[in-house]
């Protein structure tokens, strides 16, 4: 099974998430989150327009635009995929979001899952990433993607094919107020 960011960010809020929805097949019913799918109608749109806008200020080099790149775990679309000056690459990606000085998880996990495929696709280094905030007047965040990030995300994906292949029943995560709000918690054994 080839996994997207989602499955990584899933795994890693709580490894169950990946045994009830791919190994039980219970749908958790994203299409009803109306910010997951404005989001990525703003993706869309994002991209046939002003595509210059702040690149200069980054300092791109170069730009691929809707990217959709794979490796052997891994597949995903990355909105922007940026050769900087100093020869390295990194992931760009719209937020259908307001930024309020803080930078979450699941952003950052996805961006440190671009950068694998990027580094994997393109042969370049990937230290850094960029998030746009859309509802901010565009604002431009940089993220930093360390080794350890891109590791990360790289075991996830490994636990996460050796969870559907073995049909292996993880243990849940140890954080129990995510639980509060579980799709799977009526379910979900403690």
């Amino acid at each position: 099974m080839s996994l997207t960011p989602s499955h990584i960010i899933e795994y890693l809020y709580c490894p169950r998430f990946t045994y009830f929805e791919y190994v039980l097949a219970i749908p958790q019913h994203e299409e009803k989150d109306y910010k997951a799918m404005r989001g990525r109608e703003i993706h869309d749109q994002k991209l046939e327009r002003n595509k210059d806008y702040l690149r200069k200020r980054i300092g791109v080099k170069e730009k691929h635009l809707d990217q959709y790149l794979t490796n052997q775990y891994l597949r995903g679309r990355v909105d922007e995929v940026l050769l900087l000056h100093d020869g390295t690459m990194a992931p760009l990606d719209y937020k259908f979001a307001e930024y309020k000085d803080r930078i979450f998880e699941t952003y950052q996990t996805q961006l440190y899952c671009y950068a694998w495929l990027i580094e994997e696709n393109f042969q370049q280094l990937v230290n850094r990433g960029y998030l746009i905030y859309v509802r901010s007047r565009h604002k431009v965040v940089e993220i930093p993607v360390k080794e350890d990030n891109k590791k990360l995300v790289q075991e996830a994906a490994e636990s996460i094919q050796q969870i559907i292949q073995n049909n292996f029943y993880p243990k849940a995560t140890k954080y129990k107020k995510r639980c509060v709000n579980c799709t799977y918690r009526n379910i979900c054994t403690r």
